[in-house]
């Protein structure tokens, strides 16, 4: 479950360049997940464009193919996009994102998704910080995650049929533990990979520090929509 590269181009000087890879990392996480929330929140608001995403399937459906295919290509192909190209795919799958999840705030209160963002964040950053200070190695825990994760997915579509709310909160709580374990996994990858960054090469430390933006906004977007279904009250 390596989704980082192993390839020694611009790589060297271990330690030489991982507080500004990390720096980066956290930082157009962040940019990310502001951008969400702010789609998000601009949809929920305008009536007109949530009619036009939720009442075609056609839409909403290829709203969610082309978050997949952008991830599929920041994650296979940023050794060969321009750092402009990279920062910008991102961009546009964070804001893809905020119109996909504009309708928490139409079924959730926003005092209840407000406090389950900061336990979300508060969680978040525990395990960041695990995964980045422990001596532990964390990489045994890769195959276990990712067949959990695949377990989840299967178990996900199949209730998409089934409608079975006890299957519905045994994905909700094994989801919880499962990108709480990844936060710590990727941090851990991300330091790793930080601490050979060439801090010269401006390119592949933008485009690597999207990379690991993109995969740790993935483990904090689905944390917290774990979490709201626990912690979210309803209107």
């Amino acid at each position: 479950m390596d989704r980082f590269p192993r390839s020694n181009e611009s790589i060297v000087q271990p330690r030489a360049g991982l507080q500004t890879f990390m720096a980066q990392v956290y930082g157009w996480m962040t940019c990310g997940l502001l951008l969400t929330a702010f789609v998000a929140w601009y949809s929920a608001n305008n009536e007109n464009l949530m009619m036009y995403i939720f009442s075609s399937r056609f839409v909403f459906f290829g709203l969610i193919i082309a978050q997949l295919a952008l991830v599929f290509v920041l994650s296979g192909l940023v050794h060969k996009l321009s750092p402009a190209v990279a920062t910008a795919l991102f961009m546009l799958y964070s804001a893809l994102t905020g119109l996909t999840l504009s309708s928490i705030f139409l079924v959730y209160t926003y005092a209840s998704i407000a406090s389950t963002f900061v336990v979300t964040a508060g969680m978040f950053g525990v395990m960041s910080l695990y995964g980045y200070t422990t001596k532990r190695d964390l990489s045994g825990w890769g195959n276990i995650l990712f067949m959990a994760l695949i377990g989840l997915i299967i178990a996900s579509l199949v209730n998409f049929w089934l409608k079975s709310t006890a299957l519905m909160w045994a994905v909700t709580y094994i989801g919880v533990i499962v990108f709480v374990g990844l936060t710590a996994y990727d941090t851990q990858k991300l330091k790793a990979l930080g601490e050979q960054i060439d801090v010269n090469d401006h390119g592949n430390l933008r485009k690597y520090s999207i990379l690991g933006a993109l995969t740790l906004y993935l483990d904090f977007i689905n944390l917290f929509l774990m979490l709201l279904r626990i912690f979210g009250n309803r209107r």
